[in-house]
């Protein structure tokens, strides 16, 4: 990973659409090294997919809270199953493990605070391994979807 290929990362994650000749023009070279190191990019994992950041507001997901989680125990046989069933729920942007207490953050988008209720008594309380929930609304995006730097 040389200069070129952040600055081609850095351009990709500002319009992942550009077509390949418009990014080499951007990063100053001809489409064909452009195309190469593009492939490789994406061959060893460094671009995990491309897709669309969609506003949450416009498809009616404008309710937003933190679910913070305490687990009973913390082997691995039970986080690997709290993993996998917050993984099979849509509603869940985030889930990450976190050092020390709580053990989970979980970033939850649902359509209003009714459903979200519903979401939290439903699924999140019968998630693998609780011992807590405690949550918190979001109040405002301040930053968000901020690409990596480059």
């Amino acid at each position: 990973m040389d200069g070129l290929d952040r600055k081609i990362l850095a351009v990709l994650q500002d319009d992942g659409r550009l077509s390949v000749t418009d990014l080499a023009g951007r990063v100053g070279l001809s489409v064909s090294p452009v195309h190469r190191r593009l492939r490789e990019l994406e061959r060893s994992g460094v671009i995990r997919r491309y897709r669309a950041v969609v506003d949450p507001e416009a498809i009616g997901l404008s309710f937003e809270a933190l679910v913070f989680a305490t687990m009973k125990r913390g082997d691995r046989e039970i986080l690997a199953e709290f993993e996998q069933a917050t993984e099979a729920i849509p509603s869940i942007l985030q889930a990450q493990r976190l050092f020390g207490e709580p053990d989970y953050l979980l970033r939850v988008v649902t359509t209003d605070q009714a459903a979200f209720q519903r979401l939290y008594d439903d699924r999140l309380t019968s998630l693998p391994g609780v011992l807590r929930l405690k949550s918190t609304l979001v109040m405002k995006q301040i930053v968000s979807d901020r690409p990596l730097p480059a």
